[in-house]
């Protein structure tokens, strides 16, 4: 494990719970920037933590308008120390299709474009932000993606531009997180700049 992902999970596991017993950390950025690779690592480096994604929440309709849906099935059960059973949205058959249950750990990550939105932001312990232009992580999202989903990126991308002119998650970081070639560089945040 490389120093910089170590040294921010021995942070995070010091941190207060910020909802109910729960230290809620959010992974946030734009799509491909590798929020998904990034909180799976970071899960594994605090010893295999639940990884909540909000694509599991957004629907082809409401792409962030989940806000709603994870307050009811996320964070009520949690902040109350109670296990949470949320919808798993399929994103070929268009519809939820399984539940999830998720204990409330100590630790919790939760990743996706917009897991630091304000509607979130007073039930996180910290919020992380993958350092990366949005032109740059579209780019890796829609190579990633490959030519099947090109419609859905034209109508992702201003989608996205959108929410974070409405609700920006990267000013209220507490630390950036840039990927390197050896790893990961953490950085602490416009949140604590003076």
């Amino acid at each position: 494990m490389d120093r910089d992902l170590a040294s921010l999970s021995a942070r995070l596991r010091t941190v207060p719970p910020s909802c109910g017993p729960v230290r809620l950390i959010a992974v946030d950025g734009h799509a491909g920037s590798g929020k998904s690779t990034f909180a799976e690592r970071l899960a594994g480096a605090l010893g295999g933590v639940p990884v909540v994604h909000t694509d599991d929440l957004a629907t082809h309709e409401e792409l962030f308008a989940w806000s709603e849906r994870f307050d009811a099935q996320i964070l009520g059960p949690l902040s109350r120390g109670e296990t949470a059973h949320y919808g798993v949205y399929d994103w070929v058959r268009g519809e939820f299709t399984e539940e999830r249950a998720l204990a409330p750990a100590p630790l919790v990550l939760v990743e996706g474009v917009g897991a630091g939105r304000r509607a979130l932001r007073p039930f996180l312990a910290c919020l992380l932000w993958m350092e990366l232009t949005s032109e740059h992580s579209w780019e890796r999202g829609q190579l990633r993606d490959g030519p099947g989903l090109s419609a859905f990126w034209s109508g992702w991308i201003p989608a996205e531009r959108a929410h974070f002119t409405a609700d920006p998650s990267r000013p209220f970081a507490d630390f950036l997180v840039h990927q390197g070639q050896m790893g990961y560089e953490v950085v602490v945040g416009p949140s604590a700049a003076p």
